[in-house]
Order: structure tokens, then sequence, then C-alpha cells
């Protein structure tokens, strides 16, 4: 048995020395699975990085779109409003022109009234509704230049009935 063991322990210094002889060899081969290995994750993350980068630039893609066509409409919103003011703001023109043009005339009416040569004035008119007014009668409604001068300078009191 001793003999046995004795080859045996000389098969595990033969195996030793030809294991340390296939040492550099298989560590290189361990080392360059072992960076296979790394490669490839790292080459998974990268991926995994470059797809999640993908995904969020569309993400904000689609979002940016929204608030595109959120944009335009509401452009399209006030640009109808804009118009519709803009209508509104020419009728309000052509009528104050016109009613400029109107208050122009007026002013000449009456200016050509006050600085008449004594063509129109006031006492004359007065006078004039007095004598119509005599012809059709004398109550109260029917002259009222009479009756309003008559009791301008008395007091509210006076015109009282008791």
């Amino acid at each position: 048995m001793a003999s046995s063991s004795g080859a045996s322990s000389g098969s595990t210094a033969m195996l030793r020395n030809s294991s340390s002889e296939e040492d550099p060899q298989q560590i290189m081969d361990l080392r360059k699975r072992k960076r296979m290995l790394s490669n490839r994750e790292s080459a998974r993350r990268s991926r995994m990085r470059k797809q999640k980068h993908l995904d969020d630039l569309t993400g904000q893609l689609r979002q940016l779109a929204r608030e595109n066509n959120e944009i335009l409409t509401r452009m399209n919103v006030i640009s109808q409003l804009y118009m519709n003011i803009e209508a509104e703001n020419s009728i309000l023109r052509a009528q104050m022109a016109e009613l400029t043009h109107r208050l122009d005339s007026l002013n000449e009416i009456i200016e050509y009234a006050n600085f008449s040569d004594g063509l129109f004035e006031p006492e004359d008119a007065v006078a004039s509704v007095s004598a119509t007014s005599h012809q059709i009668g004398d109550g109260f409604f029917m002259n009222p230049w009479n009756n309003a001068n008559s009791h301008v300078n008395q007091p509210i009191m006076d015109m009282v009935m008791y």
C-alpha cells in the first residue's frame, strides 16, 4: 500500500507540475472569460442606458408635440378673436367717423344760429310762439311760454291752490 500511496503522491506532484504549466494558460483563459463576461455586462448596461435615453427622448417628443398642438390651438383661437375684434373696431371707427360728421354738422348749425345777423333770436322765437298760441287759445297747455314766464320769480308755495 505504501507503494501505491507513493505512486499516488508522485502522480500528484506530476499533476502539480503539469497544472503549474497549464496554470498560465488557464489563468489567461479564465481572465479572458471574465473579461468577456464583463464586456458583455458592460455592453448590456450600455444598451439599457441607450434604450432608456431613447425612451426618454420619445416621451419628451410626445410631450412637446402635445404642447405644440395646444399652442397652435390657442394661437388659432386668439387669431380668430383678433379678427373679430379688428372687424368690430373697423365698425366702431366707421360709426365714430359718421357721428363726428353729424356732430360737426350740428355744431355748424348751432354756430350759424348763434352768430346770424338777427335772423333767429330766442326772443323772436318766444314772440312767434306766443302769437301762434294766442290764436289757438289762452290755456296753460296752449301757451307754455307765457305761463312759464309768469311764475318764474314766484316761490313754489304761491303756486299751490288752497
